[in-house]
């Protein structure tokens, strides 16, 4: 795997942020692109990504070990089609599309199921385009891969390969199974935040009240609808059976949400709280997955000029690792104003032992 040549028919957000990956992880990788944009093209050229571009699908991807397919749902026909005539047989023939049904049906009709292993790497971005990739956008992200039922074994082992080497985590699925899992943990809460944002839109005051104060939770929950609407449209029409009902299973849910509520049932409502607090604790607390443990404090401090800079004074001079660092303007759902995240739980406690010591009030999370 010292030297391999990769094409991308496609180098959006997700095709350049492999292309940025594979140069890093496998410096002699050699790759060729084509994409309808000519800018992105030559912006890629120039970083030094793409090693030959080219306008059209053409013999340039006769030399290729993997060809990415990273172009747009529609255009995948046409390019299967140009593909078929030049794919050497060595080939592996892939996508990183999030609904791998449509793509699998289309690898058939083309007769290139025994080249073919779906790629689903879950990682994403509001930013689109080439500009805004970058190699560490798949580094822990689980990379799904559904292989087709006539892909050679040794074909998936390479691929596997190739996406650990690459900083993501693969895992291996029925094509089915997956357009199953992503409706409920990816685009059912897309359709959910969009909604709530729209709920919020039409109930609000001419004044904007809501909007105005909309905070911590609020934004938390419907940062996603800040995502392409055509992505997301292509996405409900090319999934819509899972989606669909997995939305009529959640309506349920919102429906007898909503009768604890009318009917006052304080044990009911606690018990459906208290049940999604466990589950979702789980997420964290599980050795793996892709919500990580993290180690932080909250620090109730004046916003005001002075203040960050004698806290991470105090730290520096105790040799205290910080991660990240930040100051929370509202405190609708935090204990205080300024955040300071750490590699390690053992830097979190010693922080937090320090700065209440010099009469800081603090909040330690994990």
């Amino acid at each position: 795997m010292s030297c391999i040549t990769c094409g991308f028919i496609g180098l959006g957000l997700i095709g350049g942020s492999i292309a940025k990956a594979l140069k890093q992880s496998v410096p002699q990788t050699k790759i060729i692109a084509f994409d309808v944009n000519k800018d992105t093209l030559l912006l890629a050229q120039k970083e030094g990504i793409a090693d030959a571009i080219t306008d059209m699908i053409d013999d340039n991807f006769a030399l290729c070990d993997y060809i990415f397919l990273c172009a747009p749902v529609q255009k995948n026909d046409a390019n299967l089609s140009a593909l078929k005539k030049i794919i050497p047989p060595h080939c592996l023939l892939t996508d990183v599309g999030s609904v791998k049904t449509s793509i699998h049906q289309a690898v058939h009709a083309a007769g290139l199921e025994a080249y073919f292993i779906g790629g689903h790497p879950m990682a994403g971005s509001e930013r689109t385009g080439f500009a805004n990739s970058k190699a560490s956008l798949l580094e822990n992200a689980y990379y799904i891969l559904t292989p087709s039922l006539s892909v050679p074994a040794a074909k998936l082992d390479a691929y596997r390969q190739l996406v650990c080497k690459m900083g993501a985590i693969p895992l291996v699925l029925d094509y089915q199974q997956h357009d199953y899992v992503t409706a409920a943990i990816s685009h059912l809460p897309h359709v959910i935040a969009a909604s709530l944002v729209n709920l919020v839109r039409a109930s609000d005051s001419e004044d904007g009240i809501m909007k105005m104060i909309a905070a911590g939770g609020f934004k938390d929950i419907t940062r996603i609808a800040s995502s392409q609407a055509l992505m997301w449209q292509q996405i409900c029409l090319a999934n819509g059976k899972n989606i669909s009902a997995l939305l009529s299973e959640y309506i349920k849910t919102l429906m007898d949400f909503q009768a604890l509520i009318d009917n006052g049932d304080r044990t009911g409502l606690y018990e459906t709280f208290d049940n999604a607090r466990i589950y979702r604790d789980s997420f964290i607390n599980a050795s793996s997955g892709p919500i990580k443990r993290s180690y932080r404090i909250y620090v109730d401090i004046a916003d005001r000029a002075g203040s960050l800079a004698k806290i991470t004074g105090q730290m520096a001079e105790q040799n205290i690792s910080i991660k990240n660092i930040g100051i929370t303007h509202n405190r609708e759902s935090e204990d205080g104003v300024l955040k300071i995240e750490f590699y390690e739980e053992a830097a979190m406690i010693n922080a937090g032992e320090l700065l209440r010591k010099i009469g800081y009030s603090v909040s330690i999370r994990s």
